[in-house]
C-alpha cells in the first residue's frame, strides 16, 4: 500500500479554455464584432459562441465633439446674450441719465425765463400804474381848477359889485396894498424870469432848483417883500384881482385862494413864470397853456 493517501480533489473541473475573438472597425464606422466562444459544458461538449455588436470608437468621438461643439456654441450664445443685456442696460441708465440732465436744464431755463417774465411785468405795471396815478392827479387838479375858475368868476363878479357900490371900500384895498408893496414889480420879474431852466425839486428854495412857493418867496424876497412860505398861504395874502387885470407882478394860482395847490408869478404879455414840474422845471407859459384858477396882488 501505497504511503501517500488519495486525497479526494474539491475543485471544480477545468473547463476548456475559451476563445476570444474581437473583430474592430476604427474608420470608416464599422461595427466591431467581439465574439467569445466558451465551453459551458464538459470538456467534449461543443463550444459555444456568441456575438455582441458594440459602436465603434469613430462613432463616439463625432457625437461627443458634435455634443462639445454644441455646448460651446450654446455657452458662447449664453454670454453674447448676457453681454447685449449688459450694454442695453448701460444704454438705458445713460439714457435715463442725460434725460434727467437735459430735464433739469430745461426746468432750469423755463424758471429763469418765468422769472424774466415777471420781472418785466412788474415794471409794465409799475409803469402802467404811476401813469395812471399822474394822469388821475392831473384830472384832478383841472376839475379843482376848473371848479376854482367857476368860484372866481362868481367872486369876481361880487366883487365888482361891491366896487361899483361902495368907492370907500376900493381906497381902502388900494391903501391896504400900498402898505405892503416895498419894493418893485420889476425885480419880482426879473428874478423870476432869471431862474427859467431851473430845476424843480419838491420843497426846493434856491438857488438852482425850486418849488412853486420856493421860486414866489424867492423873487418876493428879491423886491423886500417876505411872503409865507406855503402856497395857500400865498394866495390868501393881498388883494383879489381878475384873471383880465393882472398886472406883473401878482401872483397867479391853481385851486380855491385859501386852499390853492400851485402858485406862479404874472411876468406880463399874457405869461407866467412858475416852477411847474419835475418834467418841466422852471418855464415860462402863456396863460392859455394851463388857465390860472385866479389871482392876487401884493404890491
Amino acid at each position: 500500500m501505497s504511503q501517500t493517501a488519495h486525497i479526494p480533489s474539491h475543485r471544480k473541473p477545468r473547463r476548456s479554455a475559451s476563445k476570444l475573438a474581437l473583430r474592430a472597425g476604427v474608420a470608416g464606422g464599422v461595427l466591431s464584432t467581439i465574439a467569445v466562444a466558451g465551453a459551458a459544458g464538459p470538456a467534449n461538449a461543443e463550444p459555444v459562441t456568441e456575438t455582441i455588436e458594440m459602436p465603434t470608437l469613430g462613432s463616439l468621438g463625432t457625437d461627443l465633439a458634435s455634443a462639445v461643439a454644441a455646448s460651446a456654441e450654446a455657452s458662447e450664445q449664453e454670454a453674447l446674450d448676457q453681454s447685449l443685456e449688459a450694454q442695453e442696460a448701460a444704454a438705458l441708465e445713460k439714457a435715463a441719465k442725460d434725460a434727467k440732465k437735459a430735464k433739469a436744464e430745461a426746468d432750469r431755463k423755463a424758471e429763469a425765463e418765468r422769472a424774466e417774465k415777471a420781472r418785466k411785468e412788474a415794471e409794465a405795471k409799475a409803469e402802467a400804474e404811476r401813469a395812471a396815478a399822474e394822469a388821475r392827479a392831473e384830472a384832478r387838479a383841472r376839475a379843482s381848477r376848473d371848479a376854482a375858475r367857476t368860484q372866481l368868476t362868481a367872486t369876481s363878479a361880487s366883487d365888482s359889485s361891491s366896487d361899483s357900490d361902495s368907492s370907500s371900500s376900493s381906497s381902502a384895498s388900494s391903501s391896504e396894498s400900498t402898505q405892503v408893496a416895498s419894493g418893485s414889480a420889476a425885480a419880482i420879474v426879473a428874478f423870476a424870469k432869471a431862474q427859467v431852466g431851473d430845476a424843480y425839486v419838491s420843497g426846493g428854495t434856491g438857488p438852482n432848483s425850486w418849488d412853486c412857493s420856493g421860486l414866489v418867496q424867492a423873487a418876493y424876497r428879491a423886491a423886500g417883500i417876505d411872503l409865507p412860505r406855503i402856497s395857500y398861504s400865498q394866495s390868501s395874502m393881498g388883494t383879489s384881482v381878475s384873471l383880465s387885470n393882472l398886472q406883473p407882478g401878482d401872483i397867479l394860482y391853481w385851486g380855491s385862494r385859501s386852499g390853492s395847490y400851485h402858485v406862479a408869478i404874472y411876468v406880463g404879455g399874457g405869461k407866467y413864470v412858475g416852477a411847474q414840474n419835475p418834467s418841466t422845471g422852471v418855464v415860462e407859459r402863456s396863460l392859455d397853456w394851463d388857465t390860472p384858477s385866479g389871482a392876487v396882488r401884493i404890491l
